[in-house]
Parts: structure tokens; C-alpha cells; sequence
């Protein structure tokens, strides 16, 4: 694989992917390197007649794809790892340029993630097991089977670009469906190249189709086509409205992960030297572009003076610079317009009254004059900021926390279970009882205690009231990705 290096002026032209072959599209859209703020690539912008090719070439695959054995399945998705972890420094290098990211995050986190998806769905496929029951009396024996349910529509969002959309397709094709997935037209590169090697690996031609381009053009299709009868999304909450919308008269299987406004809640016996450098990378890792960051910080009143101080020294400690630098910490949000968007809430809390203690507007950003259009911005604390703020209730998205203060145990629960997210949440104390008590009243799909980002992925990851509907998994997505049929035989 070749990818256009920083400093070269080449216009990297992307194609669909479609039946094995990768193919022009009649209209393109441009694509910005967030860390200069120039084009850079030109993406499809696909729609309906690009949907119905991948349609076709997807219903054709199913049949050959979906009889072969799981340990079959297994081994191309494992050839599929491998030939990811041998580009990885490629991928690495196109997922920094293409998102923004620091090299050095997705070096370390993004494409390994991405190899672990493949890696990981090819070993628990070979795991599952099905129910069967005796009824004697009747002479009969029942069992269940589980079958793929056909073409999956795959839409995966900008923020870990290749790692979420592997989160999706691995357990699609692993399970024996077919795919046509969408990434976002913001980062589509590591996507197409992943394409180079699906041929290498043993894929199918028709068994993975990625088509490019916007949501309202190629998305809806996707979504609104009567032959893709499951949907899984990552993005936010008025899209994943107008996706039910669209399903809602095809009665098509739903998977929907939204994103949250996550609290950390430090209580007074938390142990602030892993506390404070930890819950400075959970509000900040990525510029803050995760759904499960920390924004909205919960500090026991005997110890906020202490953590803010802190806190508010650790992030001015964190270096913004270009995503190659390896000491920068973080590198450029995704675009121009979620720049003025995550900027736009600090002068909303400004105008409230609230305190920005550090980054947006009270310290300086130092940039090479190469990078002085792009899309960097200082990792923010704000305080003395009311609960009812858009800052508290609103997911920002971007490099931007507030910390505020608490008495009770049960005051921090009701605050925290407030707002209308429920992704994930960290919990900091040292009584063990007090952290199983708090973490089972918290509305929240995910609760880290003492620690943030660790996963497992055998047990369910998914968010509870806005934050989505579903969860993922091994036994969560090969359930998603199935059907399940009851058989009774008479004997």
C-alpha cells in the first residue's frame, strides 16, 4: 500500500469498493487535513445507484459466504489481522493524517485495536453454543440454531475511524452475513485501504462492499433499503433518529451506539496521584473526540481545592502540536465546523459566568506556521458552572471538561444520573463498598472504577437511555448479527 506523505501535494483519490472492485464514482467531495486545514483527498459521493450495486454484489455473495464453517470464516479473518498488523505503520501513519489524532495514539491504540477486532471475533466464533430440551412425554427433542441474517448496513463515525468500523465488520462477516458499510465521509482512507487486502486475505468478492460519501445521499439509501435487513450505527442522536425513522417500516434490526456526557465521580479517600493523570486522559485522549471521555468531573467539597490545583497544572502540562510530533498529547479536532462548535460552548459558559481555568482563550497555542489554519485547540477546564448549563448536559465532544463540587454520596448519584446520556462513567474511591453501591445506581452501560479505558471484549459495551439501544460484544454482537430459529423434531 502507498499513501501520500505529509508535504506532498498529490490529491488522494478515493473509489467504492463494490463486488470486489474498486470503482469511480461520478461526483466527489473534498476531504481536510484537520492539522493544516487543506484538501487533501477527494472522496465518493455516493447514493442510490452506488447502494444498489452493493446490494447486488452482496446478495450474490450470501449464499457461498454464509454455508461455509465457522472455523472457515475464522481463518480469513485471521489472514485479514495479519495482513493489518504488517501495514500497520502505514494504516497508522493515514489514520493521523486522515482524523487528527497523534501518530503516536494511533500507533498504539487505533490500528492494534483494529487487528485485536479481527483477531478477537475470529476466535469467539468458533465458541458459541445452542440450546436444546428433551420433552419425552411427547417424543420429541427441540433445539435452536443461529443463522446470519443476511446484508448488513454498517455506518461507523471519524473519531476511531478504522477501529470502529472493524468493531462492526468483524462480527458481520465472522457471523456470516455479507456487509456494505459507510464510513464517515470525514475519514474514509483507512477504510479503502483496508480494501487492498481483503482480496490477499480471502474474502469474497460481494462480501464487503464500502461505499463512500455523505449521510443524507448514500446513508438513507443504505438505511432505507428494503434488502438490508440490519443496521448497525455509531454516531450521534438526531442521526440515529432519522435512521429509526427510515427502518421503522422495513422492521429492521437496530444497533445504536450515541455517544454520552460522562461523569467521574472522585471521592474523598480516591487516590489522586492515579486519580488526576488518569481523569486528564479521559477528558483529553484524542482531543476529547471519544464517546466515552470524561466531561462533567464530580469532586468530594473536602478535596476539590486540592484537585483542581492539580488538575488544572496536569492538563496545562498536556502538549497540542502536530500529529506527528511524538511528544504532543494531542493533535487537531476533526474539522473546521467542529472547531467553532466545541469553541462555541466555552463562550456559552463564559456568558454564564462560569470560570475557564485553562486552555480555550486563557493560554497560548504555539503551532508551526504550516499548521496554523488547522484544527487545534487547548485541552479546557471550566468551573463554578451551574448543572443546568449546555456545558453540563450537552455532549461537546471535544477537549473540554467542567469540574464541580459535591457533599453526599447520594447528591452526586441523583447529579450525575441528570442528564439524558448514559454511556459510561469512572468512579474513584477507596471503599470497596461504596464503589459497588455507587456503581449500580449509576444509569450508565459502563462504570470504571479506580481506572478508565480498560475493555473487555467478551462482555457487553453499550449506553442506557440516549446513549443508544443494543449492546456489542461477543455474545452481545454474534446475537445481533444472527437470527435465532427453534427446530422440534418428532420422533
Amino acid at each position: 500500500m502507498s499513501f501520500p506523505m505529509a508535504g506532498t501535494r498529490a490529491l488522494l483519490m478515493l473509489e467504492n469498493f463494490i463486488d470486489g472492485k474498486f470503482l469511480p464514482c461520478s461526483s466527489y467531495i473534498d476531504s481536510y487535513d484537520p492539522s493544516t486545514g487543506e484538501v487533501y483527498c477527494r472522496v465518493p459521493n455516493s447514493g442510490k445507484e452506488e447502494i444498489e450495486a452493493a446490494v447486488e454484489a452482496a446478495r450474490a455473495a450470501f449464499p457461498g459466504w454464509s454455508s461455509r464453517s465457522p472455523q472457515e470464516r475464522s481463518q480469513v479473518l485471521q489472514r485479514l489481522a495479519d495482513l493489518l498488523e504488517q501495514s500497520l505503520e502505514e494504516l497508522a501513519q493515514a489514520e493521523s493524517r486522515d482524523q487528527g489524532k497523534t501518530l503516536t495514539l494511533a500507533r498504539t491504540m487505533d490500528i492494534p485495536r483494529s487487528v485485536q477486532n479481527f483477531r478477537f471475533f475470529a476466535s469467539s466464533i468458533l465458541h458459541h453454543t445452542s440450546e436444546c430440551t428433551q420433552m419425552d412425554h411427547l417424543g420429541c427433542l427441540h433445539y435452536t440454531v443461529r443463522t446470519p441474517v443476511g446484508i448488513a448496513g454498517l455506518i461507523s463515525p471519524w473519531n476511531l475511524p478504522l477501529y470502529l468500523l472493524t468493531w462492526k465488520l468483524a462480527p458481520a462477516i465472522a457471523a456470516g452475513n455479507t456487509v456494505i458499510a459507510k464510513p464517515s465521509e470525514l475519514t474514509s482512507v483507512t477504510a479503502w485501504m483496508m480494501c487492498k487486502l481483503l482480496e490477499k486475505a480471502g474474502v469474497p468478492p460481494g462480501v464487503v462492499n464500502i461505499v463512500f460519501g455523505m449521510g443524507p445521499r448514500v446513508g438513507e439509501a443504505l438505511v432505507s433499503h428494503p434488502e438490508v435487513p440490519l443496521i448497525s450505527f455509531t454516531g450521534s442522536q438526531p442521526t440515529a433518529e432519522r435512521i429509526t425513522q427510515l427502518s421503522a417500516p422495513h422492521c429492521k434490526k437496530l444497533s445504536l451506539e450515541l455517544g454520552g456526557k460522562n461523569p467521574a465521580i472522585i471521592f474523598e479517600d480516591a487516590n489522586l496521584e492515579e486519580c488526576v493523570p488518569t481523569t486528564v486522559r479521559s477528558s483529553f485522549a484524542n482531543q476529547g473526540e471519544i464517546c466515552l471521555c470524561t466531561s462533567r468531573i464530580f469532586v468530594q467539597k473536602s478535596i476539590y481545592s486540592e484537585f483542581l490545583k492539580r488538575f488544572v497544572e496536569a492538563t496545562r502540562m498536556w502538549k497540542v502540536g502536530i500529529p506527528s510530533d511524538p511528544s504532543a498529547n494531542m493533535g487537531a479536532l476533526i474539522s473546521k465546523a467542529h472547531l467553532e462548535k466545541v469553541r462555541s460552548y466555552i463562550k456559552k459558559a463564559r456568558m454564564e459566568g462560569a470560570q475557564i481555568l485553562c486552555g480555550e482563550g486563557v493560554d497560548k497555542l504555539n503551532l508551526p506556521p504550516r499548521n496554523q489554519a488547522g484544527y487545534f485547540m487547548l485541552p479546557t477546564v471550566i468551573t463554578d458552572i451551574k448543572d443546568e448549563s449546555c456545558c453540563m448536559k450537552e455532549e461537546i465532544f471535544g477537549p473540554v471538561t467542567c469540574v464541580v463540587p459535591f457533599d453526599s454520596e447520594e447528591e452526586v448519584i441523583q447529579r450525575a444520573n441528570s442528564v439524558k446520556y448514559g454511556l459510561a462513567a469512572t468512579v474513584w474511591s477507596g471503599n470497596v463498598g461504596r464503589v459497588h453501591r455507587v456503581a449500580k445506581k449509576l444509569q450508565s452501560g459502563l462504570v470504571w472504577t479506580n481506572c478508565w479505558l480498560i475493555r473487555e471484549l467478551n462482555l457487553p459495551f453499550g449506553g442506557m437511555k440516549s446513549s443508544g439501544v443494543g449492546r456489542e460484544g461477543a455474545k452481545d454482537s454474534y446475537e445481533f448479527f444472527t437470527e435465532i430459529k427453534t427446530i422440534t423434531i418428532k420422533h
